[in-house]
């Protein structure tokens, strides 16, 4: 029985050829690799488990039937993940629902013109159980628009780096920042909120 590939491994030459003829063997690496990281993206994009399924199944299907064309100029992952995000887009565009992005408000406030923060996030100042507060940051994550809940999830969740966000997503370096950034003050705003920043009133 061979040994599970590393993530390296499936960028090598000769894996992406045997990708590219879709061997068997080739496709099921990749599937074994990256099938968990994918559902957890997808449930991370507001999805519910059925969704999430849904969209994973899709990604897959046509992870697969567009293998021959992959030209390595990203990572497997990177491609995958772009597979993906292009799925939950078309997902969000069946179910068509317009959020108003009250953040700009905020952000205005927040931010200087450079995207800098005029008033830093705070830590929290009281000790708090680890599953709470991961409890608070899912629900608050419901509330920041689905744009800047998926470069959140990409750069701060699944570890891609910026540039790795603007190719799975199609954005320029200043939009994934900015989007970040928004991100960053709608989360710290909400958990404030719950209890969990230094201005929260016990």
């Amino acid at each position: 029985m061979t040994s599970p590939r590393t993530a390296d491994s499936l960028d090598e030459p000769e894996f992406l050829d045997r990708l590219r003829d879709r061997d068997p063997d080739a496709l099921g690496d990749v599937c074994r690799a990256y099938l968990g990281q994918v559902f957890r993206a997808a449930r991370g994009a507001g999805l519910d488990p059925g969704g999430a399924e849904d969209v994973t199944q899709a990604t897959f299907a046509t992870f697969i039937e567009s293998a021959p064309r992959f030209e390595g100029r990203s990572s497997v992952r990177t491609w995958l993940f772009g597979i993906l995000y292009r799925k939950l887009a078309e997902a969000r565009r069946v179910t068509a629902r317009h959020e108003a992005d009250d953040i700009d408000r905020v952000f205005e406030s927040r931010f200087d013109e450079d995207g800098a923060w005029i008033r830093p996030p705070r830590t929290p100042e009281h000790e708090t159980e680890a599953s709470e507060l991961r409890d608070a940051l899912a629900g608050c994550m419901e509330h920041v628009p689905h744009r800047q809940r998926r470069v959140f999830a990409l750069r701060e969740v699944e570890g891609f780096s910026a540039s790795e966000v603007c190719k799975i997503l199609g954005l320029t370096t200043t939009n994934v920042g900015v989007m970040l950034h928004r991100a960053r003050n709608r989360l710290r705003e909400c958990l404030e909120s719950k209890g969990f920043g230094a201005d929260a009133r016990s």
